[in-house]
C-alpha cells in the first residue's frame, strides 16, 4: 500500500537547503530573543504540518540543541556584563546577558528544527541527484554527500545497537539495572566513532572501485526545480522577512551594532 508523500517531502532537495542556509544566515544578525522566537514557533508548526513527522520525533531531534542552547544562555547570562539584575558572590545575572543569551538559545532551536526538517523529509539518492543537477557539484562532491547524508541517517539506529550490545555484556548496576553512567555513555559513543569511520571507509573504497568521476555519468530520475520550489522560496523569505519587518516597526529589532552602542 503507497503512502502520500508530505508536501516538505515532494519538494527540491537544493531549494531546501538553500533556504535553511539562508535563514540560519539571516539570524546570526538578529540579537534579540523576539524575532527569533516567533520564528521559531513558525518553524515547528511548518515542519509538524509539512512532514510526516510525529510529535514524538520532533521532541527528540530537540534534545540534542536544547542541550545547546541552555549552555549557550547560561553562559551569555553569567559572563555577559550589563546591568545587573541578580548577584551572589561571583555569580551574577545581567540584563544583556539574558537578552543575548535568550538570542542565541532560541536561534539555536530554530536552526536545529531547519535541519530536522529537512532532514525528515529529504530523501539521499534525491538530494545527491538534485546537488548534480541544480547545484552543479561534480559527482567526487555529490557522491561524498550522499555517503555523509547515509551515515548521519543511520546514526541513531547505530546508537541504539551499540547501547543495547553494550547493556547486554556489561554488568547489572544496583537494583539489577543496565548501566547508565558516565563510563558506559563514554564506551558507546567511542565505539559509535569507530563503527562510523569505518562504514565512511569502506564507503569510500567502494566509490573509488567503481571509478567514481572517471566518466559523465547520467540521471535517471532528473530532479528538476518546479513552480511549487519557487513558491516555497517566495513563502518561507516573504514569511521571514515580514516577521523581520514587524519587529524593528516595533522597536524590538536588535544586531550586532546595539551592542556596540
Amino acid at each position: 500500500m503507497s503512502t502520500v508523500a508530505a508536501p516538505l517531502d515532494r519538494r527540491n532537495p537544493t531549494v531546501k537547503l538553500a533556504l535553511v542556509f539562508v535563514v540560519s544566515l539571516a539570524v546570526v544578525f538578529v540579537l534579540d530573543p523576539v524575532t527569533p522566537a516567533v520564528l521559531y514557533l513558525l518553524a515547528v508548526v511548518a515542519v509538524a504540518t509539512a512532514t510526516s513527522a510525529t510529535p514524538r520525533t520532533l521532541l527528540l531531534a530537540h534534545v540534542p540543541f536544547a542541550a545547546f542552547a541552555l549552555g549557550v544562555l547560561v553562559v551569555n547570562v553569567l559572563s555577559r556584563p550589563g546591568e545587573v539584575l541578580w548577584q551572589s558572590g561571583v555569580l551574577r545575572v545581567t540584563t544583556e546577558g539574558l537578552s543575548v543569551g535568550g538570542a542565541l538559545a532560541i536561534r539555536t532551536l530554530l536552526i536545529g528544527v531547519l535541519a530536522t526538517g529537512f532532514l525528515l523529509s529529504t530523501d539521499a539518492v534525491a538530494l545527491m541527484h538534485s546537488l548534480r543537477q541544480n547545484a552543479r557539484l561534480s559527482p567526487r562532491v555529490a557522491y561524498a554527500v550522499l555517503a555523509g547524508y547515509r551515515l548521519l541517517q543511520d546514526m541513531p539506529r547505530e546508537w541504539s545497537t551499540i547501547q543495547h550490545a553494550h547493556a547486554v555484556r556489561a554488568p547489572l548496576g544496583r537494583g539489577g539495572r543496565p548501566p547508565r553512567g558516565p563510563r558506559h555513555l563514554g564506551r558507546v559513543i567511542f565505539t559509535l566513532l569507530v563503527v562510523t569511520v569505518r562504514r565512511g571507509e569502506r564507503m569510500a573504497q567502494s566509490l573509488e572501485s567503481r571509478g567514481l568521476g572517471l566518466s559523465p555519468r547520467t540521471t535517471w530520475r532528473p530532479v528538476a526545480v518546479t513552480r511549487a520550489d519557487w513558491a516555497l522560496v517566495a513563502g518561507v523569505l516573504g514569511v521571514v522577512g515580514a516577521v523581520v519587518a514587524l519587529s524593528a516597526w516595533l522597536g524590538v529589532l536588535r544586531g550586532p551594532a546595539a551592542l556596540l552602542g
